[in-house]
């Protein structure tokens, strides 16, 4: 994961027939294997800079270089579509009502080459036809992501009558959460409640929540809210189709993430036995 955004269902992602056609294996997959990162192996070639800094040509609010080009690659044999895709998240500048764009494919595909990912001599070359279902695979979750984290800001943007904006974000493939590692422990105890399988990558997400009383100076009547995201693959579907499980909350910060997170874990408990 990592050049973001999906239809959402509490968490759970499916890909829709009609994009069938469209996606396959490689798709499915960042263009690096997080899952050796998060096993503690060295690992190159994600076109994300996940830990890089703003003075290594990086744009700082999402770690991608700033400048990708567009320009074909010596030897690309096929002709990758130039045009990026508007996302539905908005952007957290307060003076536009900007919203974030995809990456086209051929700037996924000429920042893989940047990373050194597509090198015949290596054998870690990506194939030139599944760059465009890896995009949109990529922005499917994404936007899955971005659904998820309406639902737990709706009761703040219900109250203020603003709508959150996303304001910078992260890949951290090699961080594993705490929540990742102890499903992950629970699952080795508990295997049948619980899965040990750990997270294909994570990204944090800082959120502008609309908050008349904030005192944030560069971002007025918002406050910074960190979202934690681990990304996990789930079984195909009963039509074989791919399915992806998304566990987005709140990072705990503060009292406040705290205490939506625990009202978001007994509001189910609290309807089943006491009703609306």
């Amino acid at each position: 994961m990592g050049w973001f955004w999906a239809e959402s269902g509490n968490g759970n992602l499916t890909l829709t027939q009609a994009c069938t056609k469209k996606v396959n294996e490689e798709a499915l997959k960042c263009p690096v294997d997080h899952l050796k990162a998060l096993k503690g192996k060295s690992v190159e070639g994600c076109p994300v800079m996940h830990n890089s800094k703003p003075q290594d040509g990086l744009n700082p609010l999402n770690h991608i270089p700033a400048n990708l080009s567009l320009e074909k690659q010596t030897g690309q044999k096929l002709d990758l579509p130039k045009d990026r895709t508007v996302s539905s998240i908005p952007k957290g500048s307060l003076q536009s009502e900007d919203f974030w764009e995809y990456p086209s494919p051929q700037q996924m595909y000429n920042a893989m080459v940047r990373k050194g990912k597509i090198d015949p001599n290596t054998g870690e070359e990506i194939p030139e036809d599944a760059v465009e279902s890896m995009v949109f695979v990529h922005n499917f979750l994404n936007e899955g992501c971005w659904q998820e984290i309406l639902d737990w800001e709706k009761k703040y943007t219900e109250k203020f009558g603003v709508e959150p904006k996303l304001l910078q974000f992260m890949g951290k493939p090699s961080q594993l959460s705490p929540r990742a590692r102890w499903f992950s422990i629970l699952g080795s105890v508990f295997p049948s409640q619980f899965s040990k399988e750990l997270p294909f990558d994570r990204h944090d997400w800082t959120v502008l929540r609309p908050d008349p009383t904030s005192s944030e100076t560069e971002n007025p009547g918002f406050k910074k809210v960190r979202y934690v995201i681990d990304f996990y693959g789930g079984p195909d579907d009963e039509e074989g189709l791919p399915t992806f499980n998304l566990d987005v909350r709140p990072a705990l910060d503060n009292l406040t993430n705290a205490k939506d997170r625990f009202a978001r874990w007994t509001e189910p408990i609290i309807s089943e036995y006491f009703g609306s």
